[in-house]
């Protein structure tokens, strides 16, 4: 019965991976499952090691954000054009999520980004070729900051399987 169980939080773990495609919080939810095992089987893991996958998590999100943020400013970005580029980022997310079954989310969290950056680059008075080096700055930072993002969600995962797996 637990190895049954063992394999469906693995493998609900292993799903909610995907979960970065359509922007949504899959690190947590891996954290979620991950508190759900040790509160149905305490001593598989201790409270240290969630609170290491908290870390990581929480690194994960701070890293996509300043990835972005360095990424702007690298090509030259404004303050106000890396708010934009954040703000864009979201909400190009929840525009793009509707279309394509949900995977329009990524590329709209990423089309966000260099949109609300050179909307408010323009809008601070420089001319359309940089404000358009500073978006594609943001750009590729949020492309980056999603990718170190997903490769900590692989991590948790990985290090949580021998805590979860019955010995």
């Amino acid at each position: 019965m637990i190895t049954a169980l063992a394999i469906l939080v693995i493998l609900l773990m292993l799903c909610s991976l995907a979960l970065h495609i359509f922007g949504l919080p899959a690190n947590w939810l891996i954290m979620g499952l991950v508190i759900g095992w040790k509160l149905f089987l305490p001593e598989t893991m201790t409270w240290n090691f969630i609170m290491v996958l908290a870390a990581i998590a929480l690194v994960g999100e701070i890293l996509e954000f300043a990835a972005q943020y360095f990424g702007g400013k690298k090509y030259g970005a404004t303050g106000r054009g890396s708010i934009g580029a954040f703000v864009g980022a979201i909400a190009g997310a929840i525009l793009g999520a509707p279309f394509f079954f949900g995977l329009g989310a990524l590329p709209g969290a990423l089309l966000g980004s260099f949109g609300g950056c050179l909307v408010l680059e323009l809008s601070h008075g420089r001319t359309f070729a940089d404000a358009q080096h500073s978006a594609w700055g943001a750009f590729w930072g949020k492309a980056f900051g999603l990718a170190i993002k997903v490769s900590l969600g692989v991590w948790m995962f990985v290090l949580s399987i021998p805590k979860i797996w019955p010995s």
